[in-house]
């Protein structure tokens, strides 16, 4: 498995943090073990003026919308030729990166989904685009590929995120030990860190003296046994970190390089798988969108949406 090659689809505007999304890839594995392809999808007018061309009584700007088409198809080939160049420098083999640019059909978002469908190992985006215009337009479609993305994993790339941690959020569910799986093959054979993250979460009310059930991670807990009930969890999810470590080893991932960690007391999963990447410096925060249940699915689904919103200077890994 460590012998595999890495396909990656780096999904570009053009922007800045289009660039750092390049740099952070070309430093994620040993050079040999990458197969990236450069994907833009190029508008011919700006998305803002998609439907000018439809309405006669706006076609007399065409003209100059032309001619900003040109330039952006000139600068997003010199993007590419510039990131193209980045990655060879790290040693990736020149065969081993493309360049692959379409105009835009179904929309932008739509195209990279379809892209994704030719056997990736990961779909990566950067953060924000190449203005305050793009950053919402480009936000938008990094939130739409969270959302829609569902059989490929997704890495949106925020800020200058250093390789080498990644903070693995995870719960007691066969999806968590797909992500540990998937984690484990894409950084086999490297000498990366990895924490195994868990939330527990709890409520205010819970330490002023409650004394009615309540229910905490989907359990219904009497009045008082809120310690030994934290206990309980803590306790078994020793376990699933155990088969974690065992999985990783298989991998090809030293147990040396592997640490576990549980949160008590949360309000907010979210919140504290950020929080607990930027105080401990991780560069990367790994996470599903499923969870144990239906029920759970729906929530893990709004905590990796939220994650990527909050970790603003990092890069996040949805996994499906």
């Amino acid at each position: 498995m460590s012998n595999c090659k890495r396909k990656i689809l780096l999904a570009v505007d053009g922007s800045d943090q289009s660039f750092e999304a390049v740099r952070y890839v070309s430093q994620l594995f040993p050079p040999n073990r990458m197969e990236v392809i450069l994907f833009h999808v190029m508008s011919k007018i700006p998305e803002s003026f998609w439907d000018i061309e439809k309405n006669p009584a706006f076609r007399h700007q065409l003209a100059p919308v032309a001619a900003w088409a040109t330039q952006q198809q000139t600068a997003i080939q010199e993007f590419m030729e510039k990131s193209k160049e980045l990655l060879i420098d790290q040693g990736v083999q020149e065969e081993s990166v493309s360049i692959r640019m379409q105009e835009r059909q179904a929309g932008i978002a739509r195209d990279i989904v379809r892209e994704a469908q030719e056997n990736y190992d990961a779909v990566v985006v950067g953060r924000w685009g190449v203005s305050k215009f793009k950053d919402l337009v480009w936000g938008s479609i990094a939130g739409k590929l969270v959302g829609h993305l569902v059989h490929v994993p997704l890495w949106v790339v925020g800020g200058t995120p250093q390789a080498g941690k990644v903070l693995l959020a995870m719960d007691a569910s066969e999806e968590a030990m797909r992500i540990v799986d998937y984690v484990g093959a894409m950084l086999a054979g490297t000498d990366w860190e990895v924490t195994l993250f868990h939330v527990l979460r709890g409520f205010e009310f819970l330490s002023a003296g409650y004394e009615g059930n309540y229910v905490v991670n989907d359990m219904i807990v009497g009045g008082g046994g809120i310690k030994g009930e934290f206990q309980m969890a803590e306790e078994a999810m020793k376990g699933v970190f155990e088969e974690a470590i065992h999985r990783f080893e298989k991998a090809g991932l030293s147990p040396d390089r592997v640490s576990t960690r549980i949160v008590t007391g949360s309000a907010s999963r979210a919140k504290a798988i950020v929080e607990e990447a930027k105080n401990a410096g991780y560069g990367t925060i790994a996470l599903g969108r499923r969870g144990l249940s239906r029920v759970e699915e729906f929530f893990m689904g709004r905590i990796s949406n939220k994650v990527v919103q909050l970790a603003k200077e990092m890069a996040v890994w949805v996994v499906s």
